[in-house]
Formats: C-alpha cells, sequence, structure tokens
C-alpha cells in the first residue's frame, strides 16, 4: 500500500511536469541570457562513459548532474547531507551511540551498503575512511569513504552514476559511482559564512521540551587565479564548528526523573582546505593536480553511568558520569597527472595518494580498575588507512560506423592499514594490580586499543580494462567493457558490462545495462581488531572482533575472506520536448557472497564451542563471513521542467523519486561442523540490509530566479523504515513523514548575497522510541531515521562574491 500511494504521487507529480513541459515546449527562451544556465539535459558527463562530449541524456546508463549551486541552496554544510537532500536514491542517516560513526558517517545509494558505491575525485579512485563501522548502525560492517572531507565549496557539479560500474571502475561500484568534480576557476571568488540553529518541540515517550540553540557555524572561501594561457589554481576553504544536539529521553531510573543521556549529532570542529590546479606544459599537454586536507574533531557521548554502577569511581564521581568519545580525524587527499594528446591518442597519467588517521580519546570517564586513582581522559590509540593508485587512461575516436570510440588503462593500487595501541591505563589493569581484586578494565565508554589489537598490513592490485562504445547510426548505441583485476591476498576477477540505447525518435529514447561486478574484502574488514582481556579466577579471557583468518577465527570455520559479486540489470527510457525531460530506470542488482560481521560466538552456547574456545582463553568471538546473498528491485524516475518568463524569471520544476525493495534470498548458517550451530547473523542484521533505509523517496523541488532573487521550496517523502530489535516486538518503525525545505534569497553574480531559510519547516520527528524498549531513556528516536531527529533548523547565510 505505502508503495502503491507513492508510486501515485510520484505519477500526479511527473504528470503535472510533464503537462508543463509539453504546454510550454514551443515558448521563447527569455531569459536564458540572465540565468546563465545550460538547458535541462545538456550538462556535459564524463562518468559513466569515456566518450567526450556525451550529455547526461545522451547516456546508456542513468546519471545525475548535480550543481554547487544545488548543493549549497540549503540549510546544511555537510556533503553528504546535501547530496541526499536532492538526490532521492541517496540517504545519509545520522546514527548517535555508535561510537566513531557519530562522527564519520557513511551514505548509500539504491539501498545497499555504503561500501558498494565507488567514490571518485575528478574521476580518480578516493580512498576510503579508516574507520570500520562495527555498531548497530545502516552500514553496519562497511568501510566507506567519508564523503564530508570534501567541501561543497571546493566543488564544481557531482555526477552520480545510478547503475553498476565494476567492469569500468574497478572493485566497490556494485550500486554506482559518485564522481566528486573539483572547482577549477582562472579568476573570481567568494566568501560566505553560514549561521544556524534548533527551534524544536522535543515531543519523546517520557516527556515534552522545547529546544531553541545547538547552533552551527560554517565560514567559506574560494579563489581562482589564473596564469599564462589557460593555467589555473583554485583554492578553498572551509571551517565548520557544530555543537552537540540532545533528543534524548527522560531517564526513568533517577528520580526526579530527568535527562541523563546525549543523543544526537556531535560536538564537531572542523578545518578544510584544497587546492585545485593545472597548465599546459606542451601545446599538446596539460600538468594538473590537487591537494586536500581536514581536520575534524568530533566528540559524542556513550551511554551515562549512573551513581549506583559507578561505585568504583564514587570518589571522582559520586552522582555518575557520561563518558566522552572524541575523534580526531586528519584527512589528506592528493594527485598529480599530466593528459592531452599524443598523435591520434587522448592521453591521462595519474597517481594519487590519501591517508586517513583517526585518533581516539574517552573523556570524562574512568577505569574502574584503578578505583578512585583512575585517570579521567584517556588516549584510546589510532587507526591508519592509505592508499596509493597510480593509473594510465587512453583513448581515440575512429571513423567506424558512425563513430567508434575505444579507450583501454591500467592500475595499480597499494593500500595499507594499521591499529596502534592506547596507553595502558585505557584498556588494562594497573600496574602490579590483582586482577581478581579489582574492578572491570577498560576506559568506561569506549576502551582503548591494546597491543592485542595492533596490526600492519598491506596489499597490492593490478588491473586492466578496455571500454568500446560505438554509435552504430544516428539511433543505435552499444557499449562494451571489461576488465580484470589481481589482488595480492585473494587473487584476481573479471568482469563485464553491455551498454545498449536505441533513439525511437529525437525525442524518446530506450536504454538498458548488463553488467557484472564486484567488490573486494575491504583491509579493515580483514583485519580489524578489537580484543578484550578480563580476568576471570584468575585466567585472562578474551572476548571480541578477530580477523577471520585469526586461530580463534579459524578454529570456529572462519575463511580468508572473498570478493563479493554481483549481477547488474538496467532498463530505462528517456523523454525528451523543448525544455522538459523525463528518464525512468528499473534496475535489478543480484549480490552474492556478501560479507557480513558475524554475532559473538558465545563459548556458552554449546560445549562444543566451549571446547573450541578454550586453548586460546576466548569466552566469545565474532568475525567476517562471505555468504549472504540479496536481491534488489527498484525504479528511479527524475523529470524536470525549466520555465522561463522576461517578467516572472526563471522557474526549474524537479520531481524524483526512487522506489526501492531489497531481499535477503541466503544467509550462511554454518561456518563449521558445530552442531548446533550457533546463529552467524540475528534477524536484526538482516533486516537492516532489507528495510534499514527507505523504500520510497520523493522529492518535489522549485526553483525561481528573477535577475538577483531567488527561491527554492523543497518538499521530501520517506517511507517506513524499520530500526529492527532482537524479535518482532522489539522493532522501532520511522513512520512515513514528509520533509518541508525552504531558502530566499538575493543573490547577485557579484557583491553582497544573502539568503534566509528553514530545514524541516514544520518540525517533523519520527516515531518515538517507546518508552517499553528504552529502560535508560537515552534513546529519544530510531536514529535510522533517513532525514535524523532534530527537528526544525533556521538558518541565515551572507556572502560576497567578485
Amino acid at each position: 500500500m505505502a508503495i502503491r500511494s507513492a508510486l501515485y504521487g510520484l505519477a500526479v507529480s511527473t504528470l503535472a511536469v510533464a503537462q508543463a513541459g509539453m504546454a510550454f515546449a514551443q515558448a521563447p527562451d527569455a531569459g536564458a541570457a540572465q540565468q546563465g544556465t545550460a538547458d535541462p539535459g545538456e550538462e556535459i558527463v564524463v562518468t559513466g562513459t569515456r566518450t567526450a562530449g556525451r550529455s547526461r541524456l545522451d547516456t546508456a546508463s542513468p546519471v545525475d548532474v548535480l550543481s554547487n549551486a544545488a548543493l549549497s541552496r540549503q540549510g546544511t554544510t555537510e556533503l553528504g547531507a546535501s547530496l541526499a537532500a536532492i538526490a532521492p536514491s541517496i540517504d545519509f542517516p545520522r546514527p548517535s551511540a555508535v561510537d566513531g560513526t557519530d562522527a564519520i558517517r557513511p551514505a548509500t545509494l539504491r539501498g545497499l551498503s555504503p561500501d558498494q558505491t565507488l567514490v571518485l575525485i575528478n574521476g580518480v579512485r578516493a580512498h576510503t575512511s579508516a574507520l570500520l563501522n562495527i555498531n548497530g548502525s545502516v552500514g553496519r560492517g562497511a568501510a566507506a569513504v567519508d564523503l564530508n572531507t570534501v567541501p561543497t565549496v571546493a566543488l564544481d557539479t557531482i555526477e552520480v552514476l545510478r547503475d553498476g560500474a565494476s567492469a569500468q571502475y574497478g572493485s566497490d561500484a556494485i550500486a554506482g559511482v559518485i564522481n566528486l568534480r573539483l572547482r577549477q576557476a582562472r579568476s573570481g571568488g567568494a566568501a560566505s559564512v553560514t549561521y544556524g540553529f534548533y527551534d524544536t518541540d522535543v515531543n519523546t515517550a517520557r516527556g515534552d521540551r522545547h529546544v531553541s540553540g545547538e547552533h552551527t557555524l560554517t565560514a567559506s572561501a574560494w579563489q581562482g587565479f589564473g596564469f599564462g594561457s589557460d593555467g589555473y589554481v583554485t583554492v578553498s576553504g572551509e571551517y565548520l564548528d557544530r555543537r552537540p544536539t540532545n533528543r534524548a529521553d527522560y531517564d526513568p531510573r533517577v528520580t526526579p526523573t530527568q535527562i541523563t543521556g546525549r543523543f544526537g549529532d556531535p560536538k564537531t570542529r572542523q578545518y578544510t582546505g584544497w587546492i585545485n590546479a593545472g597548465s599546459s606544459i606542451t601545446d599538446n599537454l596539460q600538468l594538473y593536480g590537487w591537494l586536500g586536507y581536514q581536520e575534524r574533531s568530533s566528540e559524542s557521548a556513550a551511554f551515562p553511568r549512573l551513581a549506583s554502577a559507578a561505585t568504583a569511581v564514587s570518589g571522582i564521581y559520586p552522582n555518575g558520569f557520561l563518558p566522552l568519545i572524541h575523534t580526531n580525524s586528519r584527512d589528506l587527499n592528493s594527485a598529480i597527472g599530466i593528459k592531452g594528446t599524443l598523435g591520434d591518442w587522448n592521453v591521462d597519467a595519474n597517481i594519487s595518494y590519501g591517508r586517513n588517521r583517526i585518533a581516539y580519546e574517552t573523556r570524562n570517564s574512568a577505569n574502574y580498575a584503578y578505583g578512585n586513582a583512575s585517570p579521567t581522559e584517556f588516549k584510546d590509540g589510532t587507526m591508519v588507512y592509505d592508499q596509493l593508485v597510480a593509473g594510465i587512461d587512453v583513448s581515440r575516436k575512429y571513423d567506424v560506423f558512425q563513430s567508434l570510440n575505444v579507450a583501454f588503462g591500467v592500475e595499480g593500487r597499494r593500500e595499507g592499514y594499521k591499529i596502534t595501541p592506547g596507553e595502558r591505563a585505557s584498556y588494562g589493569y594497573p600496574e602490579g594490580a590483582d586482577p581478581t581484586k579489582v574492578g572491570a578494565p577498560g576506559a568506561q565508554g569506549f576502551g582503548g586499543f591494546s597491543p592485542l589489537n595492533a596490526i600492519e598490513k598491506h596489499r597490492e592490485n593490478g588491473s586492466a580494462y578496455v571500454d568500446l562504445e560505438a554509435q552504430v547510426n544516428s539511433k543505435f548505441l552499444v557499449g562494451l567493457a571489461g576488465r580484470v583485476e589481481d589482488y595480492s591476498d585473494f587473487g584476481w576477477t573479471g568482469n563485464g558490462k553491455l551498454s545498449l540505447r536505441y533513439d525511437v525518435t529525437p525525442w524518446f529514447a530506450l536504454r538498458g545495462t548488463a553488467s557484472t561486478g564486484f567488490r573486494a574484502p575491504a583491509l579493515q574488514q580483514q583485519y580489524f581488531t578489537s580484543v578484550a582481556s578480563v580476568v576471570v579466577n584468575g585466567t585472562p579471557i578474551l572476548t571480541g572482533t578477530y580477523p577471520s583468518t585469526a586461530p580463534v577465527a579459524s578454529a570456529l570455520g572462519g575463511k580468508a575472506l572473498d570478493p563479493e559479486k554481483s549481477t547488474n540489470l538496467s532498463l530505462g527510457t528517456v523523454i525528451r520536448a523543448g525544455s522538459f525531460d523525463l528518464t525512468v530506470d528499473a534496475y535489478r542488482i543480484h549480490i552474492r557472497n556478501q560479507l557480513g560481521l558475524s554475532e559473538n560466538i558465545q563459548a556458552s552456547f554449546s560445549p562444543q564451542v566451549a571446547a573450541l574456545l578454550a586453548p586460546f582463553n576466548v569466552s566469545a568471538a565474532r568475525f567476517f563471513i562471505n555468504g549472504i546473498a540479496s536481491t534488489t528491485k527498484g525504479v528511479d524516475v527524475v523529470a524536470h521542467y525549466r520555465l522561463r518568463s522576461v517578467s516572472v524569471g526563471t522557474f526549474d520544476f524537479t520531481a524524483a523519486g526512487n522506489i526501492n525493495d531489497s531481499d535477503v534470498t541466503k544467509v550462511p548458517t554454518s561456518i563449521s561442523s558445530l552442531n548446533p550451530a550457533p546463529t552467524l547473523f540475528a534477524r536484526s542484521r538482516i533486516l537492516t540490509l532489507e528495510d534499514g533505509t527507505p523504500g520510497t523517496k520523493v522529492t518535489g523541488t522549485i526553483d525561481w530566479a528573477l535577475n538577483d532573487f531567488g527561491a527554492t521550496a523543497r518538499v521530501t517523502y520517506y517511507g517506513n523504515v524499520n530500526q529492527p530489535g532482537t524479535t518482532a516486538a522489539a522493532d522501532v518503525f520511522t513512520g512515513r513523514r514528509a520533509i518541508a525545505d525552504l531558502e530566499l534569497r538575493y543573490q547577485p553574480k557579484k557583491g553582497v548575497q544573502l539568503a534566509i531559510g528553514g530545514s524541516n519547516l514544520f518540525d517533523t520527528y519520527p516515531r518515538k522510541y517507546p518508552a517499553a524498549l528504552n529502560s535508560t531513556g537515552v534513546l529519544g528516536f530510531p536514529f535510522y531515521s533517513p532525514f535524523g531527529f532534530n527537528g526544525r533548523y533556521l538558518y541565515a547565510r551572507a556572502g560576497l562574491s567578485w
């Protein structure tokens, strides 16, 4: 019924835009000069095709082109949240109380895992975060690219390829590709300051309150410099200061009842700088490169420790305490390359290096094993991921058929992953202490990495591809791509893609693709280790997350991880008439051998499990396992119409929607000869894959501009999302919700620019977290909510353009 209603709403919106498009298709092109924007569908794309000059509506695969203006005309300055607001197939949940994932949030495309979308920067593979999401959030078990390391101010456009593309770009491109295209300017510049705050009524299961404040301040600027005949240097910078939000419920354990937790966005302070540059070095060759660096400090909260549970440190915290988890992320992006022509061939050779380092600290906390002598701040250790990529891409057009574009290339990649232990007090007992006479070791809230967790691993891979695209005649386009990759850890894999497009008439075309894809297991998934030690009866007992090939995991049936594999099918249509265009694309993505993080396999499950774990003094272990299979089916619809008028200005109408359904069709039930076999994946893990993102998302947007004035109005409908529990009775649903945004602005091309606006104007929340499932009062709302759970946000932006 929900899908039927959403389809109806999307059909009505699309029909309305279509009727407007047909009615005004022959209208004069008034106002085009004053707007200076491309006609709809005429944006040239470089993602999903290696044929130069192909526009968004001429491709065989669906590609969205999102401008810097569209990303900037909203309250949020987070790139991930900005993308999710305007691209219906992208979602950006805002989890809370899930440790490092609070600060480094992953985005999803078409409801698939965050690490099943490839992210490029100027067509070059971006590096993932060092963070592995191991807690109960959307994307559990994934190590994904942190989109928020690239500020909106540094970007010109973003291209979103909604199609499998492993045969073209390699690992991770199962759901599609997000290509971040950096701003490239020889002159001009702008600066702006955005200030916003929440003004909201928070109605939780145990009480109501009004919140006004929790501000966010963002200051950004860019400047272009030109030199020589075509040289450019574009410098961009951003500063972000975000206060924490709190949507926790009242704690029923304390009298009088009060809020003891902190549940919401983390406190964040962030500095980001980017340089993008290029210049011709000969008549035929250009040198180019970029450098980006970000330092982000975030602070989120663990669950509160009441005085009754913190007796070991009552001298420090007589009233209990709220542990704070601090992450410091330092992120580097860099690349240098040469491109141009050598004879009849177009050549692009580049080398890129990226690195992410996350240092953890626990503050306002205690190690119970130290008693009242415990420190209150702990350095918990670091995780580092780095990636070096070198590649050469070559292409040429031949006068075969109407035209034949031949492209091929090679790429080499080296990855590294390292965990460095924290200080002793963050994970262990005091030196010389009798473990049988003191409390449990480790910083409360987030225990540090011990020497048992230390790891340093590398791997290499090489790949080669061929990509052919033939315009057979004026109507028929055929694309064929193949790619082979060889990894030093699991071996080689090959993938292919067939793309077809037939233009039945100048205004109507059919398109479709069939491809295979893969995603290599991340180093983080292969080697992440988080093992805690507790002494029981004088013997150290271990519990935690192990590599799948560690001795304890092998004893339980763990094996070296293999790549995930997919089969992608899509079929779509393109309709255009004057300033109106409509694309409808259906897809089916079948993923096999998918990776998942198992549940804790407890020694207490059976004597057989206890016997296997006993030699390692382990009471519980979990690790990654291949074997999940899923099928995702869906439809993407995007309709756009531009109406230009001298008297009333230019209107851009967009109606876009994604209807998506995922089914887990196979789950491993045993990885060894254990009988009975422990549960490897709980129902909550499976339902997160199936129902953790909205099955329906529909967005309607109106952009208006007249001379120096403009406005954007947007309504986004989100389908119901399930934050699953251990049983059906513990499932928490977000409900079906519509979110309205509005921005009014004065924005001349040069000079002072002003804007005011509101996100979630009608102060809409997901359903309340049920009191019966919330014994601590921390969880005010389900954090699977695709639009967050912070309420109405009001903002103002002031800038200067030159």
